[in-house]
């Protein structure tokens, strides 16, 4: 097929790339606009661009999707169908019925479930045993359109929002591919989503890594597990930003000290008490400081029992 591919980050690129393996011809490449980045303010191209700029794609950024320009702009483009993949922009109506297969998007659960931008980490958040990949046929709505094929990808006990971006990237690649296939031949029978089985999957924000220590040890672990990388779960100690990468659930019945309280230090230990259960810290960096298991930590940090996270100082 000839196609128009639209999408920004790093999820978008391994579709973009399994399109081109597959054969397609892709025509244009649609893209967030350059970004500066930094304190020089040097210019940042999305991953999309930069993989598409490596195979000589034609690309186009505009401000704006919805102008009357850029409508009028793909209009011209030969295409017979538009592949969008984490793209950044509402699509309006012009566009989605603009080529002959329309706008078939790759979305990383398994809909009606986890609408919205962040559906990868909401699903370690939630603590759900398994998500997947659904291709759709966009509509008007937000992640509303009718559902073309679906894989589904279990996760493992320690699955983190990075580690499952990767198995779902790599799981959309394989079944966008299958699904422009499958279109081709007429072999695709849309179905309607129905009502959505979980609340919206809402974008993240920096704050939401602010640990609750009042919440459940569970919780507090699935949190840290779907904030990393990014925005990662972090408290504070002694007035300090401590960032912490890796928790374990050590007991969910037992209440010996206020919530945040540090219970226990050893040489290779650090156990908190949250509002439900105790939750031992294994991986953590303080302000300053590079990314290190508890031992590494303690050996050139003092800290002792009774210190309560979370406290401005």
């Amino acid at each position: 097929m000839n196609v128009i591919f639209m999408g920004t980050p790093d999820f978008a690129v391994g579709t973009l790339k399994a399109l081109i393996k597959a054969g397609h011809q892709i025509t244009m490449v649609v893209t967030q606009p350059d970004k500066p980045k930094g304190r020089g303010h040097a210019v940042q191209f999305s991953p999309v661009k930069e993989t598409a700029l490596e195979y000589g794609l034609l690309v186009y950024q505009p401000e704006k999707i919805r102008d009357k320009e850029s409508i009028h702009f793909l209009e011209r483009v030969k295409a017979d169908v538009i592949v969008v993949v984490a793209f950044g922009q509402l699509i309006p109506k012009q566009i989605l019925e603009m080529k002959t297969y329309g706008c078939i998007n790759v979305h990383a659960s398994l809909l009606p479930a986890y609408r919205g931008a962040a559906p990868i980490q909401w699903a370690v958040i939630n603590g759900e045993k398994e998500t997947g990949v659904t291709t759709m046929q966009m509509d008007e709505g937000l992640d509303t359109g009718a559902m073309l094929l679906k894989t589904v990808v279990p996760l493992d006990e320690k699955e983190t929002g990075g580690s499952l971006f990767d198995k779902l990237s790599e799981a959309g690649e394989k079944l966008c591919v299958e699904t422009l296939c499958q279109l081709k031949a007429g072999t695709i029978v849309p179905q309607e989503q129905g009502d959505a089985t979980t609340a919206y999957a809402s974008m993240l924000t920096k704050n939401m890594g602010i640990i609750d220590w009042t919440k459940s040890a569970v919780s507090i672990e699935r949190l840290i597990r779907g904030l990393n990388p990014w925005p990662s779960a972090y408290t504070k100690l002694n007035g300090r930003t401590l960032k912490i990468w890796e928790g374990e659930v050590v007991c969910t019945d037992v209440s010996k000290g206020v919530c945040g309280e540090i219970l226990e230090v050893t040489k290779d230990s650090l156990t908190v008490q949250t509002g439900d259960g105790v939750l031992a810290v294994k991986t953590l960096q303080l302000e300053g400081r590079k990314r290190m298991d508890i031992g590494a930590f303690l050996r050139g940090f003092f800290i002792e029992p009774g210190v309560i996270l979370g406290q401005e100082n």
